[in-house]
C-alpha cells in the first residue's frame, strides 16, 4: 500500500495528514482557510490520490504558516508514501486550461527539490486568501517532496482561475508520475538503480 500519515507540531501549526496514491481522489481537507481547502480538494481530486488534512495554525497572525507549513507536511507524505519508487512513472506534465487560464506543470519525482515558478498572480487577494501564498505551497511541498517542478503560467487576467489551474495542472502531472508503468513495474526508473 502507498500510503502515509504525517503529524507535524510546531508553535505556528498542528498539522496531521493522510494520503493513499492508489486512491481515487476522494478528500476531506480542514485547515481554516477556506480558498486553501478548495486548492487542496483539486489536488487530491486530480491526482487521484485519497487526501484527509487537518491544520490547526495561528490563523490570528495570518495564513502563512498553515499553507506553508501543510506544503511541508503533504510533501513529506507523498515522499514516504512512494517508498523505493520501484514502478512509478517518474515524470509527469499537463498542459491545463481553465477559462481564461493556461497552466503548464511539469514534474520529476527525482528526490532532488527544485521549484521553478513563472506565476503571474494579477491581484494581491483572491478573496481574503494572499496570493503569495500559492508560491509558498509550491516551495514547500517540491523541498519536502523531493520534487523537481515546473509551473508556468501562459495566459490568464483572473487569479482565481490561474492559482485553481495551477493546483490542477499539478495534480495531473502528479498523477501520471505517480502510476505504475506497466513495462516496468519491477524497476525504479534510474539509470543509477536509487531514487
Amino acid at each position: 500500500m502507498r500510503s502515509a500519515k504525517i503529524s507535524r507540531k510546531t508553535a505556528e501549526t498542528d498539522i496531521r495528514v493522510e494520503i493513499d496514491l492508489d486512491g481515487s481522489g476522494n478528500y476531506d481537507n480542514e485547515t481554516g482557510v477556506g480558498f486553501f481547502d478548495h486548492m487542496l480538494d483539486q489536488l487530491a481530486r486530480h491526482s487521484l490520490i485519497d487526501m484527509t488534512i487537518r491544520c490547526k495554525g495561528d490563523l490570528h497572525i495570518d495564513d502563512h504558516h498553515t499553507v506553508e507549513d501543510v506544503g511541508i507536511a503533504l510533501g513529506q507524505a507523498i515522499g514516504q508514501a512512494m517508498g523505493d519508487k520501484k514502478g512509478i512513472r517518474r515524470y509527469g506534465s499537463c498542459l491545463l486550461p481553465m477559462d481564461d487560464a493556461l497552466v503548464r506543470a511539469a514534474l520529476d519525482l527525482s528526490g532532488r527539490p527544485y521549484l521553478v515558478w513563472n506565476v503571474e498572480l494579477p491581484t494581491a487577494k483572491i478573496g481574503s486568501f494572499d496570493t503569495e501564498l500559492v508560491r509558498e505551497f509550491f516551495q514547500a511541498f517540491s523541498t519536502h517532496g523531493g520534487i523537481t517542478l515546473h509551473v508556468d503560467a501562459l495566459h490568464g487576467i483572473n487569479s482565481h482561475h490561474i492559482a485553481e489551474a495551477a493546483f490542477k495542472a499539478v495534480a495531473r502531472a502528479l498523477r501520471d508520475a505517480l502510476e505504475t508503468d506497466p513495462r516496468k513495474a519491477d524497476a525504479i526508473p534510474s539509470t543509477k538503480g536509487a531514487l
